[in-house]
């Protein structure tokens, strides 16, 4: 957690020093379609189970950005609180996995014609919670993970719309063992893959 801190501390250190005309802080938020990676499930005495991937559901995002643009350039680094949720069907039973993250993108981007941009930036992600529904589930085997952020969008005076792609670097596991009479247990991979819709206004 230490780590995240202190990434978004310099990166917004870094717009206060460097802030030009059109660079600033501003807040925003917004809705995320998420799947998590694999689930590898034992049930009773049978083989594993392999269920490829998750049923994606929509979560959601708020936060806060600085920005400093650079001509053609910009940097906007990013604090996110970000929610999602995934959906596994274990032995036959629709099963969802939600996991609290903080995320600290921290983006370049190119500005191209009028209000159109593209941008692309690693984002540092600390996992503050998960929870499989109907099972007892260990902390993920990392905390703090990267992953990738790349989208396009648009900007309407204070107000920018943009839509990008998260994905993470790494397999990211957590154990998990039923809570009721059934011997069932495994893994599942806390990883995200999603598309991200957001709002964001500059103050």
């Amino acid at each position: 957690m230490k780590k995240v801190f202190l990434i978004a501390t310099m990166a917004f250190a870094s717009v206060t020093m460097f802030a030009q005309k059109d660079s600033g802080f501003g807040i925003k938020g917004g809705l995320n379609y998420n799947q998590n990676g694999d689930l590898i499930a034992s049930v009773g005495d049978a083989a594993a189970d392999i269920i490829e991937g998750s049923k994606g559901k929509v979560g959601y995002h708020v936060g806060v950005f600085g920005k400093i643009e650079l001509a053609k350039l910009y940097i906007r680094p990013e604090v996110i609180y970000t929610r999602t949720t995934s959906s596994y069907d274990i032995d036959g039973t629709s099963t969802d996995f939600d996991i609290a993250k903080i995320d600290v993108p921290v983006l370049v981007g190119i500005n191209l014609i009028g209000p159109l941009h593209v941008f692309a930036g690693p984002a540092f992600q600390y996992q503050v919670e998960n929870d499989l529904e109907g099972f007892s589930i260990n902390e993920a085997e990392k905390d703090f993970t990267v992953g990738l952020h790349a989208g396009i969008g648009v900007n309407l005076g204070r107000f920018g719309l943009d839509v990008r792609y998260e994905r993470g670097f790494s397999d990211n596991e957590a154990n998990f063992i039923g809570n009721n009479v059934e011997n069932i247990d495994g893994r599942v991979d806390s990883r995200p893959s999603q598309v991200i819709f957001g709002l964001s206004v500059k103050l």
